[in-house]
């Protein structure tokens, strides 16, 4: 039969998505009609009749006209149609009607299938129709069929396990199980069990590659940050909701300069699904001008804000990385000044991450070598919760380290076979790995120069390119003359200190190597406590601070820092106090590190005219001395004085774990032993001095010894002895046993 196309005539018919037809055109026992368009199209419809409908004429709503492309007085054909399948279940695309209109309000998926059943019983459905839905009072949804799948009736004949099949068209039922999805990019805020299941993007980007992003020795780290961060993201947001968790919205890299903070921060922004991250200095927030700092702060969250709006749980994540911030987040009250800048930057910040309006969008990341400075209310669950150690890589990170800046040269075969890099991983003890990566650079430029002629003009050799290969002895010429790490050994002021290396004059020297020997061994043992202090005390010029350093030396431990008054000249009390402070702070990130205190005394600026003497240092001292240091990390403390007295006096011998007393050269042998071991005299001119210190009474400092044989050295052959006896006459380091 031949109609015609027109609209469907009331509100209330259109949202029954039933073809309206006029009641005489058919007869009463149809329910579905076939509408043709020509082409061998087809589209099943079911009826509903309406006076208002004028006879030969179908009445669509909008949805059905746009699905089965119909357009207004359009002549189609029309004919009967009998179902052959019925639903078993059903699969919808929900949006909203108007993508203006949109609403954070839950949809409960449950209601709404009881509903979509009540309200469309018996109805023909085919996949791909659109339809429109009203559920309850709330806003008009589209939907669009999904998938059918659908039992025959023949099949069911005689057979009642019969298997659902997909089908393309079949009857609802009241028993047909109803299932709602949420339509790409859509806003609808679906919950509740009868919610398909939506294919969600991994949150983690597949084409992620651990190696080839240039991270190495931080997989524990990462672990970290992904069990707090991530694992809550990974999961599917009902899950989440179930659990009635919150995501991490912020993670604090903290540790020393070179470690890779900073690259690991950028490297999450390219791991992650997320948008581009913002990457944000710290000092760029300040402006001069009031109220635009805090606006800075707020133009970085605007984007997240307006698709959390949006799209609420659907939002993207909005990544924001704070390189340096600790200029930004200063404690607040603790900057100079009555701007308070600094004060309103921290509480904007404050407000955005977990204040009233809450962005659950968000992460952000902050770095900083300073977290002592941070604001504690940044630091607390909510905000930048999941603080993460960026510490100075083992050995195995360190050969990693080493594997990936080597990787290039090792394709392109430009690095020597003899080059081995576990070997080069157990030298670079306490290397960050910014100082491996300048280690590998000043390897090449060692390997590139010799292959370079500085006549009057440089050129370089034509063949370089097949010539060219870093060889170890590059690597070691690099470890021994231009990298040096910022957190090894002192190594040129103990060689300094050292310069006329340790004379074993007697005992005392020897009791003290081998005690000394034992207190490292102590602070080196995994079962003792953390912290291990000796004093070294003993009268002026005793060689305390060489055998100190002999000390640190033989500990063989990878941080090695040297704190002596002469780097603190001028010094006022609290910069030295911060400056002690920062030497004790710097070895707790070492595993094993030794700090040498030399004169203490000097330190503490005592004076035996008056008496004066630093308190605040004295205090600062006391307290970092008994000062556990974290888990895992070992520390020995050498401290040096030529007061015992005053130590004692100022209860502060308590603090060290043992004393070990120097005491002066006292006996003839003791001399004849220094003797021996210089280049002063010879055997036949110590020999003439034996009767001058023979049962004469000794007392000199091994350091006021050494330079009376120096200046004996520049005195002629013939009167050298009796000036060396006649000096220390003078100085009374050789007195007669009855001269008081």
């Amino acid at each position: 039969m031949a109609f015609k196309v027109t609209k469907c005539p009331t509100d209330e018919l259109m949202i029954t998505n039933c073809a309206i037809v006029n009641e005489r055109d058919f007869s009463a026992s149809t329910k579905h009609i076939k509408v043709g368009t020509g082409g061998g199209q087809g589209f099943v419809f079911s009826i509903k009749s309406h006076s208002e409908i004028p006879r030969n004429n179908v009445g669509f709503n909008l949805p059905q006209r746009k699905w089965a492309c119909l357009s207004i007085n359009q002549e189609i054909d029309v004919s009967p149609y009998i179902p052959q399948d019925y639903i078993s279940g059903i699969t919808f695309e929900a949006d909203f009607q108007m993508k203006k209109s949109i609403t954070q309000e839950q949809y409960d998926t449950d209601e709404m299938a009881k509903e979509f059943s009540y309200s469309f019983p018996n109805q023909m459905f085919t996949v791909g129709q659109q339809l429109a839905f009203q559920f309850k009072d709330k806003r008009m949804l589209i939907l669009v069929v999904k998938e059918i799948e659908a039992v025959n009736i023949s099949s069911m004949q005689g057979n009642s396990e019969a298997k659902p099949r997909k089908v393309k068209l079949a009857q609802l039922i009241p028993n047909s199980v109803v299932t709602f999805e949420k339509a790409e990019g859509s806003p609808l805020n679906l919950v509740g069990n009868s919610k398909g299941k939506v294919v969600r993007q991994s949150i983690i980007n597949p084409d992620w590659d651990f190696g080839k992003l240039g991270i190495g020795g931080l997989s524990n780290e990462f672990n970290a940050i992904f069990r707090r961060a991530f694992a809550s993201r990974v999961f599917p947001p009902e899950i989440v909701e179930q659990l009635g968790c919150k995501h991490v919205k912020g993670i604090l890299l903290y540790g020393p300069p070179g470690t890779g903070k900073t690259l690991m921060a950028r490297q999450i922004g390219k791991m992650l699904n997320a948008r581009e991250p913002k990457i944000v200095n710290g000092p760029q927030i300040l402006d001069k001008y009031v109220g635009e700092s805090e606006a800075n702060v707020r133009r970085l969250f605007a984007e997240a804000e307006e698709e959390e709006k949006r799209a609420g749980p659907n939002s993207g994540l909005h990544i924001i990385i704070f390189d340096e911030i600790d200029a930004i987040c200063k404690q607040r009250g603790s900057v100079a000044g009555n701007t308070g800048v600094h004060d309103t930057v921290v509480n904007q910040l404050l407000s955005k991450m977990d204040g009233v309006e809450q962005l659950n969008n968000i992460l952000v990341i902050g770095m900083t070598n300073r977290k002592d400075m941070i604001d504690d209310a940044l630091l607390r669950p909510g905000r930048l919760e999941v603080q993460i150690e960026i510490s100075l890589p083992n050995e195995k990170g360190r050969l990693e380290i080493l594997n990936i800046h080597t990787a290039r040269m090792k394709h392109y075969k430009k690095i020597h076979s003899d080059v081995d890099n576990k070997e080069l991983a157990a030298l670079t003890k306490n290397f960050s790995g910014a100082e491996l990566e300048g280690l590998v650079r000043a390897a090449q430029s060692t390997a590139m120069n010799r292959l370079i002629k500085a006549a009057h003009k440089v050129e370089v050799d034509p063949d370089a390119i097949e010539k060219l290969l870093v060889t170890r002895e590059d690597f070691l010429h690099a470890l021994e003359h231009d990298i040096k790490p910022a957190f090894g050994t002192a190594q040129e002021i103990l060689d300094q200190i050292l310069a006329r290396g340790i004379i074993n004059w007697g005992s005392p020297v020897s009791k003290i190597l081998e005690d000394g020997m034992l207190f490292i061994q102590q602070a080196r043992t995994t079962e003792t406590s953390g912290l291990v202090s000796v004093l070294i005390e003993g009268p002026p010029n005793a060689g305390k601070t060489a055998l100190a350093a002999q000390l640190a030396k033989n500990s063989d431990f990878p941080f090695i820092k040297v704190c002596s008054p002469e780097e603190m000249v001028g010094y006022t009390e609290t910069a030295k106090c911060l400056h002690i402070r920062k030497v004790f702070d710097d070895a707790y990130r070492s595993t094993l590190s030794c700090i040498l205190v030399d004169n203490i005394e000097r330190l503490l600026d005592y004076g035996p005219i008056g008496p004066r003497y630093s308190n605040l240092t004295l205090q600062a001292l006391l307290v970092l001395l008994k000062k556990q240091p974290p888990p895992g990390k070992k520390l020995l403390v050498l401290c040096t004085t030529s007061t015992r007295q005053l130590l004692e006096d100022m209860e502060m011998l308590s603090a060290f774990t043992g004393i070990l007393h120097i005491p002066n050269l006292s006996k003839a042998e003791h001399l004849r032993n220094v003797l021996e071991n210089t280049d002063c005299f010879d055997q036949k001119e110590i020999k003439a001095i034996e009767p001058h210190i023979h049962g004469k009474r000794i007392s000199i400092g091994i350091r006021k010894l050494l330079a009376l044989l120096d200046m004996a050295k520049q005195t002629d052959e013939k009167h050298r002895i009796i000036k060396f006896i006649c000096k220390l006459e003078e100085d009374g380091a050789l007195e007669d046993p009855g001269m008081a």
